[in-house]
């Protein structure tokens, strides 16, 4: 096995390939792979087909960013993004079943469109025109480490006649996670313990749903999509916490929240031919209804002694339109212009009460902790793009975005923001395995709406301060990506990214002696990533594969309490994921390692790490008694290996470079045990 890890190892350095690879080159440099190749891993439903396609990382786009240009992920269906928002990716490509996915196609963002400018690689899922019902039921028991054994299902089913297509899913998610776990209190610089504490938390999340679409294909350039998703969840969670402290007496504090929200969404775009290519006009409505109760009271033999109660209810809307045109050849550029305009708001209202030894509530006020937010933001954006050679493809384009943006209640803001974001795309896919792209992108950075309202952080004993001041980052984003096949239908790819960010959001002072959402000065960014995935049958591995994903990073700015660089608030510096899978006809197995390092945040008083957590290892096995029936066993965490934290605070604030007090976290859910059924019909 020793030599044939090394035969491998070198024909990746050298490049060298294996016959009968899978993959075919389509127009435009795109690689296409038929659906016969995924007749291997018997796939249910289309989200199975994306998650085997060599090399790709599937990103599911960004659900709370306003708008929608800024949103997409990297996959469309049929060469058009689905025009919704709260529905992620994930569950679109889950509720297609396997059997109406013809091919995939995987060529450069700029082929799709400019949501997708500067990006290496998006995947065009193309379904068949095969009329008929098709559809999937799935169904999970999990167990933890408890002995609870929590269900959760969904079914959906997609039903083709003609040129229209129906869509319809309904599903039920739900888990239980608890953990159990300590923390220890000591002073710096002694090491000496303060306190120590036994925590279990018990946390709970359900959420229901029914989605559903409708689309009509009537030719080239005349389509018409539906969409529609109506939701509700809830999370709990209930914690016990036995706090010991060296002096003074035990305690037996309690922690709870009970979050509950409501959501819907309608969406829909129609298309039409227009001056020798496609006119599209997408619209789009969210309204989210959220309510959160959460208390923590100090006890002594079961009587309250003190802690806080916040309640806060918010309403979320956007409303936006998207007008598009483009063309495939205008004098030899492909051309893309339009227009978007949304309409956000937030309207949050957040009560603090303190408890004091009586039981009596007294009102908190925090600087903002009434308000509503409101945004209207139009962009206007033009795109072009050619081949310079048969090998050579330039994308440029810009968008002009402005916006008014007021805030009304415990303060009054108003401004108004205007950005120009040109860019610029080199794309290089010469004749064999080489691809290269490098491109110059000039963004810039949303705003969270959350960011300008106050609320009170009751699991970690902080207030975290709104700033209605608050303006988005902007950045010059340069990256150079270079791709190659290797071993038939592997590939290796490497990202190296470098940007220059002015006006970082990060966490800056407020005059009320809190910390809050802010900007410092001007940063930088620079990462490499790699990505790695590679056939296994040439090292003697039927049916095996390898994937390797890695991304080293680093970050600085300027601290604005002790005036040195530092990283950004929340950025890990590195992080790797290891797989190996085996497809072996009935049966398939796999194993998945990842490995991150803890992300600091930088507060006013305190260096807070969390999620240090290393390794954490999943497995499944598979069986499969016909092409339409699928049974997973698997398991999370096998290692039981605990989470972690660390909160360092200093003392007034970290202008003082000599730490006063550490806390340490460790949290462990233990081994989590699930059996799922999939069948699909149709």
């Amino acid at each position: 096995m020793g030599n044939r890890v090394r035969v491998a190892a070198a024909a990746l350095l050298l490049g060298c390939s294996v016959p009968a690879a899978a993959q075919q080159a389509g127009p435009g440099g795109r690689t296409l792979y038929e659906a016969a190749y995924f007749e291997r891993y018997s796939p249910s439903s289309a989200l199975e087909i994306v998650r085997r396609v060599p090399g790709f990382v599937l990103e599911l786009g960004a659900e709370d960013v306003r708008g929608f240009g800024q949103a997409a992920g990297n996959v469309v269906i049929n060469g058009n993004r689905p025009s919704s928002k709260s529905d992620t990716l994930e569950a679109i490509l889950a509720r297609i079943p396997a059997n109406r996915v013809a091919r995939v196609e995987v060529g450069t963002g700029d082929l799709f469109g400019s949501e997708f400018s500067g990006r290496a690689q998006v995947l065009n899922l193309v379904l068949t025109s095969g009329g008929g019902l098709a559809g999937t039921v799935t169904a999970t028991a999990r167990r933890d480490y408890t002995g609870q054994i929590t269900p959760e299902g969904s079914v959906s089913a997609l039903y083709r006649r003609g040129a229209s297509s129906f869509n319809l899913s309904a599903g039920y998610n739900n888990s239980h996670t608890p953990e159990e776990g300590i923390d220890d209190v000591t002073a710096l610089p002694s090491g000496a313990l303060l306190e120590h504490r036994r925590k279990i938390n018990d946390i709970s999340e359900r959420e229901a749903f029914l989605s559903g679409s409708w689309e009509h294909q009537g030719g080239a350039n005349r389509g018409a999509h539906l969409n529609f998703r109506v939701e509700r969840e809830r999370f709990e969670l209930d914690q016990t916490n036995d706090v010991f402290p060296v002096r003074g007496p035990i305690r037996d504090d309690r922690l709870g929240q009970d979050y509950r929200t409501r959501e819907f969404e309608l969406g829909g775009d129609v298309t039409r031919p227009l001056w020798g290519g496609a006119i599209k006009l997408i619209g789009l409505a969210t309204r989210r209804h959220r309510k959160e109760a959460e208390f923590s009271f100090n006890r002594i033999q079961g009587d309250v002694i003190g802690g806080y109660e916040q309640n806060v209810e918010s309403q979320r809307d956007e409303t936006l339109g998207r007008l598009v045109w483009s063309t495939p050849n205008a004098g030899g550029w492909s051309v893309e212009a339009g227009v978007e305009a949304v309409l956000n708001s937030l309207d949050s209202d957040v009560n603090l009460f303190e408890l004091d030894e009586q039981g009596d509530r007294v009102r908190v006020d925090l600087p903002i902790d009434q308000a509503v937010v409101k945004e209207w933001r139009g962009e206007a954006f033009y795109n072009v793009g050619r081949s310079l050679s048969p090998t050579v493809r330039i994308d440029l384009g810009f968008t002009f975005e402005a916006s008014r943006l007021t805030v009304r209640g415990d303060t009054e803001a108003e401004r108004t923001l205007r950005f120009l974001k040109p860019k610029a795309v080199l794309d290089w896919r010469p004749k064999g395995p080489w691809h290269a792209q490098v491109s110059l992108i000039r963004t810039v950075a949303q705003l969270d709406f959350e960011d300008f309202i106050s609320s009170a952080e009751l699991t970690n004993d902080r207030v975290n301060a709104g700033n209605a001041d608050l303006v988005p980052q902007r950045a010059w984003e340069g990256l150079l990506t270079v791709e190659r096949t290797v071993l038939g239908d592997g590939l290796a790819k490497v990202e190296l990214g470098y940007n220059l960010i002015e006006k970082v959001q990060d966490r800056v002072p407020t005059p009320e002696g809190f910390d809050a959402p802010g900007n410092l000065g001007t940063g930088r960014q620079a990462f490499v990533k790699t990505t790695v995935d590679l056939p296994l049958g040439s090292v003697g591995i039927k049916g095996g594969r390898f994937t390797w994903n890695t991304m080293f990073q680093d970050t600085s700015v300027e601290d604005p309490y002790t005036h040195r660089n530092r990283r950004f608030s929340g950025l890990t510096s590195w992080s790797y994921e290891l797989g190996l899978r085996q497809d072996l006809g009935k049966f398939a197995w796999s194993v998945n390692y990842t490995a991150s390092p803890r992300e600091p945040y930088y507060w006013r008083d305190e260096i807070d790490a969390p999620n240090g957590r290393e390794p954490f290892i999943n497995a499944f096995v598979e069986y499969r008694p016909d092409r339409a029936t699928t049974i997973t066993l698997g398991a999370d965490n096998i290692l039981d290996v605990p989470g972690t934290r660390t909160r360092i605070f200093f003392a007034p604030d970290r202008s003082n470079p000599d730490p006063y007090q550490r806390e340490f976290r460790e949290r462990n859910g233990h081994v989590t045990a699930y059996l799922r059924f999939k069948r699909s019909f149709g």
